[in-house]
């Protein structure tokens, strides 16, 4: 299944960071960042159930979008 979260990840500091943490945290999963678009995107391509309080962290906010 797809999911799509509008980010606060907008620097490229923010994008190591979160990166780090989601190779982590989404090891069965794959997932990119899209920074030009200006909801700064997180697409996350998982098996497994995958919601704002999962990836809730002190990195990056998160807001799943529909």
């Amino acid at each position: 299944m797809i999911y799509v979260f509008k980010t606060s990840v907008d620097t490229k500091s923010k994008l190591n960071l979160a990166s780090e943490l989601l190779s982590e945290l989404l090891t069965d999963a794959q997932w990119n960042f899209d920074l030009e678009d200006c909801d700064n995107i997180l697409r996350i391509d998982s098996e497994t159930e995958i919601t704002e309080l999962f990836l809730k962290n002190t990195v990056f906010d998160c807001i799943e979008l529909e």
